[in-house]
This record gives structure tokens, C-alpha cells and sequence, in this order.
């Protein structure tokens, strides 16, 4: 009895094995939270799909689908880097959507008290004595964006020697939460899922860039049925859009 009662639990396992869907997100850093949270309440209701998610700088995980790693999702934290892979003929463009916005600010630790106004007129340079951080400004979203609104605020060339280009948003993050950047520049999801630090202003919308995140079917995703319903849920489902909204994200219109 008890030996038929274990073939038929493992004949169970292996059906269920079988017949379970893995669905492979790429996903940029600072969607870290939300993906994750979204990702746990779908797979509670879709227990024989299984969830996994790989973040990074859009950038890099990018180049890891051109160079042929397993994905069905990518959510990026610019257009530029979903256009990068559409011509490189691994997204289609039908696929995309660019269902996201956010802010880009200053941040700095809590215990600092460091004045901040996004005027050209404002001496950024001088208000405070360390490094800033943000992300790689030649490829990390973050990063681009940042190096624009130093531009357009005329900060950029001042700032010489003192940028600290990091591999992604959230290790900006880290950097000025650990007191080794007294200034970051990164998104306004992030500041808000940490303790450690404070916004000290917020870059005009003129001044970069909009911050649109385009989520899409890779090629390989396109034929994975479960991939192609969780890419559903991300983008119409009441739920998705709360925890997103929870997360200090806009809902693109």
C-alpha cells in the first residue's frame, strides 16, 4: 500500500513537473520591488507557473539577451535600450509597451543637510564636498538621465572627478546609504523604499528625457503561453497597476 501510494506521488511530481511553466523576466533594477511583489501574487494564483526574475541595469541585461540568454520578459528603464533590442530583431515591435513613468531626484543621507534647487543659477557644485552617484551615464538608464539634466542644468562640467558611475540604480542607492556618496541621483521608487536616505529635490521633466518603462515579449517569450498571461497581468491588472502605484510609480496614460 505504501509503495503504490509512492509511485502514484511520484508519477504526481513528474506530471506536475512536466505540465509547470517557467516564465524568465529581465527586469531593471529599480523595478526590483514591485516585480518581485507582482511575481509572488501571481504565481499564488498560477501555482504551476513558476516566476523567475533577473534584475540589472537595462544596459546590461540588454546585452545579455543579444548574447542569447533565456528570456521571455524584458522591463526596461528607458526606450532606448527595448529599441536597441527590437533592431537587433529580438523583440518585436508590436510587443512593446511602454506602460510606465518616474521622477528622477537628488537624494542624500539622512543626517546631511544639503541644499538643493534644480536652477541653473544654483551653485549645486558647492553645496556639498564628496561624490555623487549615479549610474554609468554612457549606458545605465539612470544614469543617462542623470547626465542630462547636468547638462541642461549647466552642473555637469563642474562635477568633474566627483561622478561615481555605478552598474545600476540601485547600487547608487547603496552607495549614498552607506555615506560613500554624500549626493545621488537616481529614481524616486528608489528613495522611497529606503530608510537611510532623503530626497533633497527633484530635476525638472524638461530637463531629460521622459522616464518611460516599455515592457515586452522577447522572441523566445512570445511562444511561451504562460510568459504571454503574466505579460498580461503586469500590464492590465488591477492588482499589477496597485502595487506598482504602492511603489511611488506612475501609470503611463
Amino acid at each position: 500500500m505504501k509503495k503504490s501510494l509512492f509511485l502514484s506521488m511520484c508519477i504526481a511530481m513528474m506530471f506536475s513537473s512536466v505540465h509547470a511553466g517557467t516564465v524568465k523576466v529581465y527586469a531593471a533594477a529599480s523595478l526590483n520591488n514591485a516585480v518581485t511583489k507582482i511575481s509572488r501574487i501571481y504565481q499564488a494564483q498560477h501555482p504551476q507557473t513558476k516566476i523567475i526574475s533577473v534584475f540589472g541595469a537595462s544596459s546590461a541585461l540588454a546585452k545579455q539577451i543579444e548574447a542569447g540568454a533565456s528570456s521571455d520578459l524584458y522591463f526596461s528603464a528607458d526606450q532606448d535600450w527595448m529599441n536597441y533590442l527590437v533592431q537587433k530583431k529580438l523583440i518585436n515591435s508590436s510587443s512593446v509597451h511602454p506602460i510606465l513613468l518616474n521622477q528622477l531626484v537628488a537624494i542624500s543621507p539622512k543626517h546631511l543637510n544639503i541644499h538643493f534647487k534644480p536652477q541653473s543659477s544654483f551653485n549645486f557644485v558647492q553645496s556639498f564636498k564628496g561624490y555623487v552617484c549615479t549610474g554609468q551615464m554612457e549606458s545605465v538608464p539612470a544614469g543617462k538621465y542623470a547626465k542630462q539634466s547636468l547638462t541642461k542644468l549647466n552642473w555637469l562640467n563642474g562635477l568633474k572627478g566627483r561622478i561615481v558611475g555605478a552598474d545600476d540604480v540601485r547600487s547608487a542607492l547603496a552607495f549614498v546609504e552607506r555615506g560613500e556618496c554624500e549626493v545621488g541621483i537616481v529614481y524616486k521608487t528608489d528613495a522611497l523604499i529606503s530608510r537611510k536616505v532623503k530626497v533633497i529635490g527633484t530635476f525638472p521633466a524638461n530637463s531629460h528625457s521622459p522616464i518611460v518603462y516599455p515592457l515586452a515579449l522577447t522572441r523566445q517569450g512570445a511562444q511561451n503561453k504562460e510568459a504571454v498571461q503574466f505579460e498580461q497581468f503586469i500590464q492590465k491588472s488591477a492588482q499589477a497597476k496597485a502595487i506598482f502605484q504602492k511603489y511611488g510609480f506612475r501609470l503611463n496614460p
